[in-house]
């Protein structure tokens, strides 16, 4: 994909627009001067110009005459204003590509118009250390080569998958709120090793690094999590003595809840 992505422009300069002007300039996907921040806040377009040599500005023409691909990186709350500020300024080759949650292609559409090649992307925090999961849709007018262009673009925070709109509510409900469900059985299990006597910050070591090489494995192995499990089970064992317990509590069921709630409530946020 290097040089297929002529120029990138952020319409805000917040932690997500940075992770991804970091990702794609660690994978060399475009220079830094081909990258254009729009961020009505001085200090923010400072910081991001000095720390990574890109350009800046406030003013949403400046951006739009610069750039051809735009991501709508704001809060969703402020879509409706930002984006009618934008629309003017907007010409036939643009794509605008949105990591605002909630808002669905049809709203982006009714603000910037109909013939917009527009992608809806759900995005989740672990992007900001360039770890992401990212699920995106392409609505009507997109082409191939946009695809291309977003693949690249969230490749470089992580890994991305296509899906129809249809399911990036469950998307959020799954990886977009994984995050807090993986962070509260982290800390839930630094708890237990403090419980049974270890120093918190060898709890919060071992943990953390079980997490990790625990993901690692299931990755790189390509084996079914419940083989892996059955692996580290010996009968009569310690594991399945804990793994008792997280039955009788219900914990599976109990995360697929979990998940379902996550996904109800995004559909409900998005209506």
């Amino acid at each position: 994909m290097s040089g297929a992505i002529e120029s990138i422009g952020f319409v805000g300069g917040g932690q997500m627009a940075e992770a991804m002007i970091r990702g794609v300039l660690a994978a060399g996907l475009i220079n830094p001067e081909k990258i254009m921040v729009a961020e009505p806040n001085s200090d923010r377009r400072n910081l991001l110009q000095g720390r990574y040599a890109v350009v800046s500005t406030a003013e949403p023409q400046t951006l739009c005459d610069h750039c051809r691909v735009l991501v709508l990186a704001v809060k969703p709350q402020l879509a409706d204003d930002v984006l009618r500020m934008y629309q003017p300024h907007l010409k036939e080759d643009h794509l605008v590509i949105s990591i605002m949650a909630g808002v669905p292609l049809v709203a982006l559409a009714d603000l910037l118009g109909r013939s917009r090649r527009l992608i809806r992307v759900m995005p989740n925090t672990p992007s900001l250390v360039l770890a992401g999961a990212t699920a995106f849709s392409l609505n009507d007018q997109a082409t191939l080569k946009d695809r291309d262009v977003a693949t690249a673009l969230f490749s470089a925070v992580g890994s991305c998958v296509e899906v129809p709109e249809g399911l990036l509510d469950a998307v959020t409900g799954l990886s977009g709120s994984g995050p807090g469900y993986v962070l509260t059985f982290i800390e839930a299990m630094i708890d237990g090793g403090v419980s049974a006597g270890l120093p918190r910050p060898v709890a919060e070591q071992l943990v953390l690094q079980t997490v990790y090489g625990s993901a690692k494995l299931v990755m790189e192995s390509g084996e079914h999590p419940a083989v892996l499990k059955g692996k580290v089970t010996s009968p009569g064992g310690t594991t399945i003595a804990g793994l008792q317990v997280m039955e009788e509590g219900a914990l599976r069921g109990v995360v697929m809840a979990a998940v379902g709630a996550a996904t109800r409530r995004s559909r409900e946020l998005g209506a």
